[in-house]
């Protein structure tokens, strides 16, 4: 049985990031979470532990989405980065990078994630 894929869930708006968090676990993967960029750089940095894509909110306080995600690339250059706003329109993302406008439905964000995860083994 291949093993969850492991998604990084950063949102500063708690009780939206718990609900992002639940759909995903719903969805059977497994799920770290940070509240801003800071805790979410600490994650990334850690190079034990896997990380499959990160989902990010592109309004957090201090560092955004965008700057995270630059910084994010430095360190695991072929990550997945979905960003979450509610924006959409006007974000421009590179290669590896997707948006997901808010709000958005549960049949949304997993069809999302899964065409942006590699296939199964």
């Amino acid at each position: 049985m291949p093993t969850a894929s492991t998604i990084l869930v950063v949102e500063d708006d708690a009780i939206v990031r718990m609900l992002i968090v639940d759909v995903l676990e719903e969805l059977e993967f497994a799920v770290l979470e940070a509240a801003d960029a800071e805790k979410a750089l600490e994650v990334v940095e850690d190079i034990h532990q896997t990380i499959d894509l990160m989902m990010t909110d592109m309004g957090l306080p201090g560092m955004d989405g965008k700057q995270l995600a630059a910084k994010v690339r430095e360190l695991r250059p072929t990550l997945p980065i979905l960003f979450a706003s509610g924006y959409a329109e006007n974000i421009d993302v590179s290669t590896g990078m997707q948006v997901i406008a808010k709000p958005f439905s549960i049949d949304q964000l997993r069809d999302k994630v899964k065409a942006m995860l590699p296939p199964a083994a």
